[in-house]
């Protein structure tokens, strides 16, 4: 009973950020079961299409400029002068196993200039993985880029890998009429693992550790934190803080927690990092905004640590696996409850959250969640070929295709020019996976361990393939095969892995809608449809409602 009230006090609540889109996990090298360094990143949005961006390598001439549009609308901003040679990119990740994600947390809305002809998140994102090798180099691109053009965004926090290390940014603009932003940069250890979610994740920062002073501010002598020189004479001339320089908050100033930051945001942080602590019960009022409640909005609770070293080694799939998180174990599960009607499902209409007499109430938010364009799982591996496991739409019933980072060519399936969202394209993965989701939801306990099976053998098959293309590549190495050959084996077998999902994804369409037509199921028998002796398909299987949705409609139902 005490657990009901608690869980009802969650939906009593007022204010909201606007913004819950994407989540990013993050692993250093040492904590990952094969050395990699990992980054993912979910693409959530209902007005974006699931495309896989690629760029190729490019020399350019002297005097020529870049365009830059803004990457969420194509709004035009501005041009800058182009740099002479320009990496091949592949989604968020360049051919130098170069790794890039984000998640926007909006923060201080007066921050925000909505005039400013400046460099939005996307570009910026986008510009670093053109022109840079490593991580500390995107840092350093992307904050001088701001710092001489403005910036145009709301508040995000940045991913940023190589094959050595893994970062986290905090960034925010200055406002209307400010150029540049204030920002940190906190190293994630190479052991640990970190994680953000739409809401920023730094918090204090070390400024009595020995450090020196570097072009746009300071970085500890050590080399794992840099901030901008104005991250708190900015927060106090704001008047967003008032204390002693060691007791800044980026978090506090930049981007206070309210309800929406803890329960839609830092919980998808908290249910990532439980698959891998045995301590993070303890956090769970935090993130589920309960303390924030409980004290009127005075104190949020002790808050998750930025980064911390997992209970065991983490792998890709362990990624993929998360990624498809939907808070299954949990009080938060969205899969349960009456919310998720007669079979269970995900799908919430209306948002995230609904107003009821006066009260807003809020449905719980997965890292998994049907507006999902894209998303996915990068693997910077050093002494190895990079993959850039790619997925389109809901996460939970998706599947993640190995590309290597340095192909050449981008998959048909994954094209720009490939339909859009309002052109149906019969060739489109984003069609294809989002007409198949969309049936799944309507029956979705049923449906999903169908669509499981499915996957799980594509994951099985993709990794044991990965292993083996490996091996292949490691031998053509030691041979000296020259890296144009390479090359083109790393973009046929990613164009074959692609084309292998989208052909057993279209199976599985015609499958789900042959089995489950007409809201009943058709009988199988040894993996085929069941036909008589005379072959001719059997009756079905009319699979009766939920005993507790047939008490709630049986008063309504005529009865003897």
């Amino acid at each position: 009973m005490k657990q009901r009230i608690v869980l009802a006090l969650i939906l009593l609540v007022a204010g909201c950020t606007g913004i819950w889109a994407c989540t990013n996990f993050i692993v250093g090298k040492d904590a990952s079961v094969d050395g990699s360094v990992m980054v993912t990143y979910a693409q959530d949005s209902y007005s974006h299409y699931g495309i896989l961006e690629f760029t190729p390598a490019m020399d350019h001439e002297p005097g020529a400029v870049r365009e830059v549009r803004e990457g969420d609308t194509w709004r035009p901003l501005r041009t800058i002068p182009q740099v002479p040679h320009t990496y091949s990119v592949v989604g968020y990740m360049n051919e130098h196993q170069l790794i890039i994600g984000e998640t926007t947390w909006g923060g201080r809305h007066e921050l925000l200039d909505t005039i400013i002809d400046g460099i939005d998140y996307v570009s910026l994102m986008q510009i670093a993985l053109e022109r840079c090798r490593t991580a500390r180099e995107a840092i350093e691109c992307m904050t001088a880029l701001v710092e001489e053009y403005g910036y145009a965004s709301d508040g995000e926090s940045f991913s940023i890998a190589d094959t050595q290390e893994v970062w986290l940014m905090d960034m925010i603009g200055k406002g209307p009429g400010k150029k540049g932003a204030v920002w940190v940069a906190s190293r994630i250890p190479d052991d640990c693992i970190s994680a953000h979610a739409n809401q920023a994740r730094t918090t204090t920062i070390p400024v009595k550790a020995p450090k020196r002073k570097t072009k746009l501010g300071y970085q500890t002598k050590d080399g794992t934190v840099m901030w901008h020189r104005d991250v708190i004479t900015f927060a106090r001339e704001k008047g967003y803080f008032a204390g002693k320089d060691e007791e800044f908050n980026f978090t506090k100033a930049y981007n206070p927690y309210d309800f929406s930051g803890l329960y839609v945001c830092e919980a998808r942080v908290w249910s990532f990092f439980r698959h891998f602590s045995n301590d993070m019960d303890r956090y769970y009022d935090y993130a589920t905004g309960r303390t924030f409640l409980a004290t009127s909005g005075q104190d949020a609770g002790e808050p998750m640590p930025l980064y911390f070293r997992p209970n065991r080694k983490v792998s890709a799939q362990d990624l993929k696996d998360c990624m498809r998180d939907q808070y299954e174990g949990t009080l938060l599960d969205i899969t349960k409850g009456p919310g998720a009607g007669i079979w269970n499902t995900k799908l919430r209409y209306g948002g995230l959250t609904y107003t009821l007499d006066s009260t807003k109430y809020w449905y719980a938010r997965p890292t998994a969640t049907q507006q999902t364009a894209c998303s996915f799982v990068a693997q910077a591996r050093p002494g190895r070929e990079g993959i850039f496991w790619f997925g389109v739409d809901d996460a939970a019933l998706s599947v993640y295709v190995p590309l290597y980072c340095r192909m050449t060519e981008c998959p048909d399936m994954y094209r720009a020019d490939n339909g859009d969202m309002y052109t149906y394209s019969p060739t489109s993965a984003w069609w294809l996976w989002n007409i198949t989701a969309n049936w799944v939801y309507t029956k979705y306990e049923r449906m999903k361990p169908d669509v499981d099976r499915v996957r799980a053998a594509l994951d099985d098959m993709f990794n044991a393939r990965v292993d083996a293309i490996d091996d292949f590549l490691k031998a053509d190495t030691e041979e000296g095969i020259d890296d144009a050959t390479i090359r083109r084996k790393l973009t046929s077998f990613s164009l074959e892995m692609a084309q292998q999902a989208f052909d057993r994804w279209s199976e599985l369409r015609i499958y789900l809608f042959t089995k489950y037509l007409d809201g009943v199921e058709r009988k199988e028998e040894n993996g085929q449809f069941k036909r008589n002796q005379w072959d001719h398909p059997t009756g079905p299987n009319r699979v009766p409602c939920p005993e507790n949705i047939l008490r709630t409609i049986s008063p309504t139902v005529a009865h003897e």
